[in-house]
């Protein structure tokens, strides 16, 4: 019984983790596609000033525009050429593991609570 409680526990705390984002992952997916090549090596300095910048944004919203994007979701404006060819290739839970570790970094983004 204590063996299946314990592997209960550690499928639900991998589950939960991977659910919510893997940062290290996020990174490595940011650093393969080259996001910073538009978005800045810091992703808050982007090379020009239309582009978002990403450090610290908000998980939810991070995921919400990468997911538009990959739809090509021109009613909420997310049919830029160039970044739903970026994330066609992408799975759910690649965006969620780059929202991840985008919104871990660093911001000079005012956030209101």
């Amino acid at each position: 019984m204590k063996t299946l409680l314990a592997a209960l526990v550690c499928a639900t705390v991998s589950f939960g983790a991977s659910a919510a984002g893997n940062i290290n992952t996020g990174k490595a997916l940011a650093e393969k596609y080259s996001c910073a090549t538009c978005h800045g090596k810091d992703y808050g300095s982007p090379i020009d000033p239309s582009y978002p910048k990403l450090a610290g944004q908000h998980k939810d919203y991070l995921e919400h525009a990468l997911t538009a994007y990959k739809r090509g979701d021109k009613a909420n404006g997310r049919s830029n050429a160039i970044m739903t060819g970026q994330v066609k290739p992408l799975s759910n839970q690649d965006i969620k593991d780059l929202a991840a570790y985008l919104h871990s970094l660093p911001t000079t983004l005012v956030i209101h609570r």
